[in-house]
């Protein structure tokens, strides 16, 4: 493998960060970081782009410092796609299995795939994501790999991820504005899984939540494959700005807050617990219980992990969850939030730390790291050794593609 084919690079753009991690292909397969950059995520709301200008500052200079770590230039990245535009929606493919022999082959598959992605979309969105989740032959369900078998009828059952076309478009125009080509986008919450989720986990059912600044977006696997995914509107700066305005302090001391001493649970909380709080307007800062701060984040989680309920319920896969839930992103750090959210949902919590890559693993431990790193194994599973630190170009996103549909399933 060249020396320019062996890196991946993984480019997550979020409310509150801009995060950039470069991972090396091994020969065995394996990943290792050898990059990490962070920068404070300016010019975004939401995962969509307010402030062009600012956005492409705070995204060069996260590229930059993960230059620097490498030691390699990023020419190239994937890009992780949030935000409430995000919509997914399952799909189903029947076509006729052609040949004298009525085996079935990938040309089969592809025309099956196809068929199944021929839906009339509203104006303005764009289709980002097709995932096979299983195949029907002559009415056998639950085939996982259909090329070989016989039969006359050949069926798909695909999740169809979509989002707003010029959310996209902007989003990748900074990136490009950075210096940066992009060859594909992923959506947060399929990159988070690719590092947090094992192969069990998805095959018994299990959710994950990934809590960002702006959203928490939520994906559901069952039987090894994505069946459904959301995003909620609550996300880590609604807890921030609860604190500013409940304990009357500047939002960067509220979040400073939240992080050093924040709870969401109150009976974890001491009785006699104290915490700093800065004062506006230049008045001298206050001393008060910690007790106070967590009975104004705990309704706030409550809020959150009602509606996440509501929504897998409404799908009918509140009794598919055998697994339980795994909480990735920055906000599933805050202290209290696997067990209040084990209170309302009645399963088995726990924090999503990446998995999977070597070399730097022990800086990316952390839950707010899931989605860079998930994306640079997505990179290296889907794309294989293509070139990662010299440009790609349209080509090789239609390309890479065109590749993904295929490689998500088989």
């Amino acid at each position: 493998m060249a020396r320019q084919e062996r890196y991946v690079v993984g480019l997550d753009i979020g409310t509150t960060k801009v995060c950039t991690v470069v991972g090396e292909m091994l020969e065995g397969g394996g990943v290792d970081v050898i990059g990490i950059g962070m920068a404070e995520s300016k010019g975004l709301k939401r995962g969509v782009v307010v402030n062009l200008e600012a956005a492409v500052e705070s995204i060069k200079k996260s590229i930059e410092e993960a230059e620097l770590m490498a030691g390699v230039e990023v020419g190239s990245v994937h890009l992780a796609i949030s935000g409430p535009h995000i919509k997914g929606f399952n799909s189903r493919g029947v076509v006729a299995v052609a040949g004298k022999n009525r085996e079935v082959t990938r040309d089969d598959v592809r025309r099956a795939i196809d068929a199944a992605r021929a839906v009339s979309l509203p104006a303005g969105r764009e289709i980002l994501h097709v995932l096979p989740q299983d195949f029907v032959v002559d009415e056998q369900e639950g085939i996982g790999a259909p090329v070989g078998l016989t039969g006359a009828r050949l069926e798909v059952n695909v999740h169809i991820i979509t989002g707003s076309q010029t959310a996209t478009q902007n989003l990748v125009a900074c990136v490009n504005r950075a210096g940066v080509e992009v060859i594909d986008t992923v959506i947060g919450q399929l990159a988070a899984s690719e590092t947090v989720l094992t192969p069990d986990e998805k095959e018994l059912g299990v959710a994950v939540v990934d809590i960002g600044g702006g959203t928490a977006d939520l994906a559901i696997f069952e039987r090894g494959s994505l069946w459904h995914t959301a995003v909620i509107a609550v996300g880590g700066d609604h807890f921030t700005n609860d604190i500013a305005v409940g304990l009357r302090t500047p939002i960067p001391d509220a979040e400073k807050v939240k992080r050093r001493a924040g709870c969401a649970l109150s009976s974890m909380v001491e009785e006699d617990e104290t915490i700093e709080v800065a004062s506006v307007g230049g008045r001298r800062p206050r001393v008060m219980a910690r007790r106070i701060l967590s009975d104004i984040l705990q309704p706030r989680a409550e809020e959150m992990f009602h509606l996440i309920w509501d929504e897998i319920s409404r799908v009918g896969y509140e009794k598919s969850l055998n697994s339980g839930l795994v909480l990735a992103g920055g906000g599933a750090q805050l202290e209290g939030m696997s067990e209040i959210a084990e209170q309302i949902f009645d399963l088995p919590i726990r924090r999503g730390t990446p998995a999977g890559v070597g070399g730097l693993a022990d800086h990316v431990s952390n839950p707010a790291f899931a989605t860079a790193v998930g994306l640079v194994l997505y990179a290296a599973r889907h794309r294989g050794p293509a070139a990662s630190t010299s440009g790609g170009g349209a080509l090789t996103r239609v390309m890479g593609r065109l590749r993904t549909v295929f490689r998500e399933f088989f």
